[in-house]
């Protein structure tokens, strides 16, 4: 009985298996980064005493994954921390992914006036300030002055850190941000491992 053609050849099967092996790693890879979770680093301290400049993020794709699946735009939580896509990207020039804070949603009215965010809408027509529906402080009055209404699928979002130009965000020249920009929410702070915590 004549040997099969990988027995005679065991380093083209051995080449081959290698091969499939990372086509998979890869495909694999681009599946989870795309629809289950991406990692990003925190750079810059816009979301200070929040997040750190070296911090690992866990950010959950399949919340955002689950509702393309239901041709519904993803909606986070007020007070969720989220990454997008910078709207206003430029290669070489913008960061491409930011992490911000959700403060308001679509036909929502939000001013800033000596240092205190306020958001109106039809449950709250005399304005509340959304800094008191989360855990996490912002780490000093905002600066700046705000009056707007938040367009319709749009959200507006800010950094922690709020004191002059710390963060770029919907108050301070990146505008609202499109819901189909949103990356996903961030679940977890892997990174430093003596300060992982869940979000």
């Amino acid at each position: 009985m004549e040997a099969s053609f990988f027995t005679r050849h065991p380093v083209l099967k051995d080449v081959i298996n290698i091969l499939v092996f990372i086509i998979l790693v890869v495909v694999g890879t681009a599946f989870i980064n795309a629809f289950i979770f991406r990692s990003f680093n925190v750079v810059g301290p816009s979301m200070q005493p929040t997040l750190h400049t070296g911090d690992r993020l866990i950010v959950n794709r399949s919340a955002v994954t689950l509702s393309q699946l239901q041709n519904k735009p993803y909606i986070p939580e007020r007070g969720q921390v989220i990454v997008f896509k910078n709207p206003q990207f430029h290669v070489g020039i913008e960061d491409e992914y930011i992490v911000k804070r959700v403060i308001a949603f679509p036909g929502e009215r939000v001013t800033l006036d000596n240092g205190t965010l306020l958001v109106y809408n039809d449950e709250h027509p005399d304005g509340f300030n959304p800094d008191e529906t989360f855990e996490d402080e912002p780490a000093a009055p905002a600066s700046g002055t705000v009056d707007t209404v938040v367009p319709e699928g749009q959200l507006f979002v800010v950094g922690d850190n709020r004191v002059g130009n710390y963060s770029y965000d919907s108050r301070s020249g990146l505008g609202t941000i499109p819901l189909y920009d949103i990356v996903g929410p961030v679940s977890l702070r892997l990174f430093p491992f003596d300060q992982i915590r869940w979000f």
